[in-house]
């Protein structure tokens, strides 16, 4: 088991309780274990892997969501284990807080690129390499949000290793430096180890609170209110654009170097 063939084969049933042949071409990533739900009820299949690390269900179309957990590493991980079924198209939904004064709670943002302040992914690349999604895929998911009537945001998202952040002002200084729409701690990592694993990537994040000001930093009620207002949207605009993009979407080819 030296070989990252034999490992990944081995570990990706292993953390999820599914079988490599269960798994579809195209992936839905979430840090939710109730979208995963949600997408079950939806298409009236299990959920596998309830008493692993991740938790999966598949439906008939060959989609199939995954409950990675939270956290660059986690980020990594699944990025790595997916290349055991070489997935078509992998898109992230995510939640992030929102930095920008114009972006609000139940926006959708398609980052352009991801800053690397997580640490994770120099582990893959070196530092000047950036983080950047499949254009063509996040084309297409553009497109699907706009035929839904649905406004979103675009930018740069700086995803960090970092939780508690948001009463350290050098930090949200920083924030503000950089010019970033919003922050989470996963983006960064799926765009760059997507890249080096040669996997089709983006994400399409929900601003779940705003904790730039001390009244929008997320809290159990909020976030249970971001939840019954918008997840459905979002795993349904998700549902959509990835059922879809294998028949739809431009061909997505990697290059080599």
């Amino acid at each position: 088991m030296h070989e990252k063939d034999l490992i990944v084969k081995n570990w990706l049933p292993r953390y999820t309780g599914t079988a490599l042949n269960e798994f579809g071409k195209y992936i839905l990533l979430t840090n939710f274990q109730n979208y995963v739900v949600k997408f079950a009820e939806r298409f009236k299949v299990p959920v596998r892997g309830l008493d692993r690390p991740m938790q999966t269900a598949t439906n008939s179309d060959g989609l199939t969501i995954i409950n990675f957990g939270i956290g660059s590493a986690n980020a990594a991980t699944i990025m790595d284990l997916l290349t055991a079924v070489k997935p078509e198209a992998a898109l992230f939904l995510g939640k992030c807080g929102g930095i920008k004064k114009s972006t609000e709670i139940g926006h959708f943002i398609l980052p352009m690129a991801a800053i690397r302040g997580e640490g994770t992914s120099n582990d893959y690349v070196p530092p000047e390499v950036p983080a950047m999604p499949s254009f063509k895929l996040h084309k297409f998911v553009s497109e699907k949000i706009v035929k839904a009537g649905v406004e979103y945001r675009t930018g740069v998202v700086y995803t960090t290793n970092r939780r508690v952040w948001e009463h350290d002002d050098v930090f949200r200084k920083r924030l503000t430096d950089l010019r970033v729409i919003a922050i989470d701690m996963e983006t960064a990592t799926l765009f760059s180890v997507g890249l080096v694993n040669e996997i089709s990537r983006g994400a399409l994040l929900l601003v779940s609170d705003v904790p730039m000001t001390p009244e929008g930093v997320k809290t159990e009620e909020s976030d249970k209110t971001v939840t019954a207002n918008f997840v459905d949207l979002h795993l349904n605009l998700g549902i959509e654009a990835m059922t879809e993009v294998g028949t739809k979407g431009e061909k997505i080819k990697h290059f080599h170097y």
